[in-house]
């Protein structure tokens, strides 16, 4: 599977959903979801999948299932959208 694949962090609860910025080397994923029963988890596949102009269920969530860091990949190149929403 060619594509990309990138580490983000988590802000369940969140006002309103947002991607873009950093925290380290990985992507923030703000969502308005609560970080119970995986709903924080299909809320950030949504986001993701909006941001990067893909379905949500070309968005894996690699590692990181139940906790704030998590490893995504998107299959295609979105290396340009990546470095975009990085703020590089």
């Amino acid at each position: 599977m060619a594509g990309v694949r990138f580490g983000i962090r988590v802000k369940p609860g969140a006002r309103r959903t947002a991607v873009g910025g950093r925290h380290g080397d990985a992507l923030v994923v703000a969502v308005q979801a609560p970080a119970v029963e995986g709903k924080a988890n299909e809320a950030v596949r949504r986001a993701v999948a909006d941001a990067f102009g893909v379905r949500a269920r070309d968005v894996v969530i690699a590692v990181g299932e139940r906790g704030r860091d998590k490893v995504i990949e998107i299959s295609g190149d979105h290396a340009e959208t990546l470095e975009r929403l990085l703020g590089k």
